[in-house]
């Protein structure tokens, strides 16, 4: 949470700097032109990901890093955590991209601020809802999170391609949209 609060701190500091916001007429184009080239990225990782996706009859295998990470030290998982949440591309260009959004917006400083922090938490559901199974769950909770494990492992190529597509459209519709008017 800390590193892409960071970063989308940094983003929405740096581009309402650079006048993200086109005033009464809505984002200034160029966060317009970034939307479209961040959606294409989607496009390209979603294609990049359905093409590399394991065939029929095949199990899915993790990533290397993914089988051992049971037994990773809390150094190990923090270091991880940092670096999944702002190196890997789907989720720096998501990060990049809500956090011009937010720049973009004609919203007063406390808007920004607010819309930045909500952008965060919601970013961070994906570690905070089993990191609260974890400590809630008690001795059931590692069944129930590893089953979760299985099943993203085995459908995560449809649900990475899925969600690249939907963020692709979202975002070049929202581009075309906007430098069309």
């Amino acid at each position: 949470m800390l590193s892409l609060a960071v970063l989308v701190t940094v983003v929405v500091l740096a581009s309402s700097g650079g006048d993200a916001s086109g005033g009464d007429d809505g984002p200034a184009t160029w966060t317009l032109w970034l939307k479209l080239c961040l959606g294409l990225l989607f496009l390209l990782l979603g294609a990049k990901q359905w093409k590399e996706r394991p065939r029929e009859g095949r199990a899915a295998e993790p990533p290397g890093w993914m089988a051992t990470i049971d037994r990773f030290t809390p150094g190990k998982s923090a270091g991880l955590a940092a670096a999944l949440a702002v190196a890997n591309p789907k989720n720096l260009v998501l990060a990049v991209g809500g956090a011009v959004s937010i720049a973009a917006s004609t919203a007063s400083t406390g808007g920004k601020t607010g819309a930045a922090v909500l952008m965060v938490l919601v970013a961070s559901l994906c570690t905070l809802l089993p990191l609260g199974v974890y400590l809630l769950g008690g001795a059931k909770s590692a069944k129930v999170l590893g089953g979760w494990k299985a099943w993203m492992t085995a459908h995560n190529a449809a649900i990475m391609t899925t969600v690249l597509v939907v963020l692709a459209a979202k975002y070049i519709g929202d581009a075309i949209s906007g430098l069309a008017s």
